[in-house]
């Protein structure tokens, strides 16, 4: 199990945008281990979700809060970039009292700095543990019953990478409606992006999850996989008929559309010249690196970057963010219409630029959003001192 101060000095992180902020935090009577990095506050207090897994760093973290700044921008919402990580099993049993202990840790930054969300690892169920530890406006994506807005119920990052997908696809002269499309990473994100996908008349026809991938060149059952996920969880892929491929294999599958929704960095220089998809959707934070964006412009392959892609999940928080002290709950049709009008509007706009200035679309998309940033920090500098 690695330490989350382990991988590097704070200062080694730090640059002309921050991090303003690095919170290590434990507790040795349940073995909490954590981090919070507040990334950029010049548009607005710091939210991003809170990840559990084994392997959490420090670096992992402040990369994902830098991916947080640079995706508030990009939508125009008035957020900061922050991200938490707990180091521990999301399966253990101890799992509620290392949560509750990482939530008490952090009560000098919670709510004034940050706002605890969720990402991987963590479900509307932890939303409600974080609420119950901190109080009121502590959390968002607590469950409906607490007058939440459910983000995993409700897919709002999949159904915004379907949309995303949708535009660049139209973008390339094309239509979504038969195209073939691969997700790597049937989870919460990849399973609500595989649903409206369908929906708009794509054709799944390859999945994969922790435990194996399938392929099936005539499409898959997307209703069958998901009933399939609900009894068994990742292993699903051992229970359907389709033909396994081995894991990681399925990013090379012949497709149209490819949308890895899995973790960060699965995708080098090297797998980037062998990928045979015409468009790659980013699902996931951080799934492909400055050399592989590189290699996939060069051959011609559009690439919607994550903070573009899988900018539904910080709409639907900025509504919740919104609703934290309301007696009503957030109605989830207007936040779906403006993850579809944002991210449609985004993807274009950050494939014509690429295009018009020759270079890779995850230049053209940090641009649009540093100069965002850059506006806010140069105005807050114009303020009188406090």
């Amino acid at each position: 199990m690695s330490s989350p101060s382990a991988d590097l000095s704070p200062f080694d992180l730090m640059d002309e945008w921050g991090p303003e902020k690095v919170v290590c935090v434990s507790d040795t009577r349940t073995g909490m281990r954590g981090v919070l990095v507040i990334d950029n506050t010049a548009r607005g207090m710091g939210k991003g979700g809170t990840r559990m897994a084994p392997t959490v760093t420090v670096r992992e973290i402040a990369r994902l809060a830098r991916v947080m700044t640079l995706k508030w921008a990009s939508v125009d919402m008035f957020y900061g970039g922050a991200k938490a990580g707990i180091v521990a099993d999301p399966a253990s049993p101890d799992k509620e009292a290392v949560l509750r202990a990482f939530a008490r840790a952090l009560s000098n930054e919670v709510p004034a700095e940050y706002v605890f969300g969720l990402d991987m690892g963590l479900t509307e169920d932890d939303g409600a543990i974080l609420l119950d530890e901190l109080g009121r406006g502590t959390s968002v994506g607590t469950p409906h019953s607490l007058g939440g807005l459910p983000y995993d119920e409700l897919g709002v990052t999949g159904f915004g990478v379907a949309e995303s997908a949708s535009a660049a696809t139209r973008w390339c002269g094309d239509d979504l409606r038969g195209a073939r499309v691969v997700v790597q990473g049937f989870g919460a994100v990849g399973v609500a992006a595989a649903e409206r996908l369908t929906a708009l008349g794509a054709s799944v026809v390859g999945i994969s999850t922790g435990a194996g991938a399938l392929h099936d060149p005539t499409g898959l059952d997307v209703a069958e996989l998901v009933a399939l996920r609900r009894t068994h969880g990742d292993a699903l892929v051992h229970h359907h008929d389709a033909a396994p491929v081995a894991l990681g294999a399925e990013l090379e599958l012949d497709c149209d559309v490819l949308v890895p929704a899995a973790t960060q960095d699965v995708v080098d220089e090297d797998l980037a010249g062998r990928i045979k998809a015409r468009v790659v959707v980013e699902g996931a934070n951080l799934p492909t690196s400055p050399a592989a964006q590189e290699v996939l412009r060069e051959r011609g392959v559009v690439v919607v970057p994550d903070f573009i892609a899988n900018a539904g999940g910080v709409i639907a928080a900025g509504y919740a963010m919104d609703a934290r002290f309301s007696a009503f709950r957030p109605d989830p049709a207007p936040v779906l219409d403006t993850i579809a009008t944002r991210l449609r509007a985004n993807t274009t706009a950050v494939l014509d630029s690429a295009r018009d200035r020759e270079e890779s679309t995850h230049r053209a998309a940090r641009r649009l959003a540093e100069e965002r940033v850059r506006a806010a920090m140069a105005a807050r500098r114009r303020l009188p001192a406090r």
